[in-house]
């Protein structure tokens, strides 16, 4: 079976190009009868929750063989983070993700991961909260208290030292349409021709 492409995707950092390639590649060796053995389940199944198709990697996960995941631990430690992620335990998400040994295939994969998670879950706050408590921050992002206070700083929340509170900065809605004059001219044409 060629995984020569998977492999690029992998090296290029090009994670999103993953999960539709694993899928068409999968399909094929299905169609053929190849076996599977060398099969990257747990970089298909990350591809997954990396673009945040939580119901393709849970369909992937359930159309696994029971020996295959009992054979591969990386792949059940990718599930761990899949669970978390289901189950909306922002805080296990990290555990699970920094609490296994990840091989070389999928270290940066990892990584790569958790930062665009954290930057989902960034953007959620921006929208939900107006003021949220440093501890609050904390647990969704899983850092550190300085860590996180830093992130939200930077990104332009502002920090209250005194109540340990951080101000969302919303980001202002973006309004630039620009109307030119031969589009107002048809549209005063229109309107006229139909009231006469």
């Amino acid at each position: 079976m060629d995984l020569s492409a998977v492999q690029a995707a992998l090296s290029d950092k090009s994670y999103s190009t993953i999960a539709p390639l694993c899928d068409d590649l999968l399909l094929q060796a299905a169609s053929r009868g190849s076996t599977t053995d060398e099969w990257p389940y747990a970089v298909h199944l990350l591809s997954h929750l990396y673009v945040n198709d939580l119901n393709s990697a849970r369909f992937f996960w359930k159309s696994l063989p029971q020996e295959v995941k009992d054979a591969r631990p990386e792949l059940a430690a990718v599930w761990r983070i899949g669970q978390c992620l289901w189950n909306r335990e922002y805080a296990g998400v990290y555990t699970a993700a920094q609490g296994f040994e990840w091989g070389p295939e999928l270290a940066d994969f990892i990584t790569a991961f958790l930062e665009r998670y954290r930057q989902r879950i960034f953007q959620l706050l921006t929208k939900a909260y107006s003021t949220i408590s440093i501890a609050d921050v904390v647990h969704f992002m899983g850092m550190s208290e300085d860590d996180a206070t830093n992130y939200a700083v930077q990104n332009g929340w502002s920090l209250d030292a005194a109540t340990k509170m951080l101000t969302v900065n919303k980001p202002k809605a973006q309004t630039n349409q620009k109307l030119d004059a031969s589009k107002l001219q048809r549209l005063t044409e229109c309107v006229f021709h139909l009231e006469h």
